[in-house]
């Protein structure tokens, strides 16, 4: 993998705001993994095309498929505040991914996906990845190639649900 996280590995335990209604609440990457197995999968930016078209639809289409494979939840991370991500998720009526708005980077930059994307005007975002985790351990790795800063292309071919499925 291209990034700092490596099966066998703890993933970071950090506090997430989340907005929920017209409060805001955390939640814990240590927490929500804690006797399940997750799948995180992150992309750089909510409304953007790819994500938007394929990447968290995609999951959200094959919601039970992971379920059957033993899957509790699969949660969705961007380096966006929660007020972006559940607009978002509202737009493409999505109701079974979790959103992990990692607004503040610190999921992102502890396990090494921070990217810069100023090329686009995005300022810094997440690589896309995804990741398997089992009571808070790194299970699988699936980061696209190329990893870098304000990189040309935008690799989506081993984050894809249907990779992270025929894998785990």
């Amino acid at each position: 993998t291209n990034m700092g996280l490596n099966v066998g590995d703890p993933i970071p335990v950090v506090d997430i705001p989340l907005r929920v209604g017209d409060e805001f609440t955390t939640i814990n990457t240590g927490e929500i993994s804690k006797g399940k197995r997750i799948v995180i999968f992150a992309l750089p930016g909510a409304f953007t095309p790819t994500c938007s078209t394929q990447q968290l639809p995609g999951f959200e289409e094959n919601y039970g498929k992971f379920q059957e494979k033993g899957i509790d939840e699969v949660y969705c991370l961007s380096v966006n505040d929660s007020f972006v991500m559940n607009a978002w998720f509202k737009d493409l009526g999505i109701e079974n991914v979790k959103s992990l708005p990692d607004g503040a980077r610190s999921f992102t930059m502890s396990i090494g996906a921070l990217c810069e994307k100023n090329n686009l005007g995005f300022g810094f975002r997440s690589w896309r990845y995804a990741i398997v985790v089992k009571d808070g351990v790194v299970e699988n790795v699936f980061s696209e190639e190329g990893f870098g800063n304000n990189i040309e292309t935008d690799p989506y071919e081993v984050s894809t649900p249907e990779n992270v499925l025929d894998n785990i």
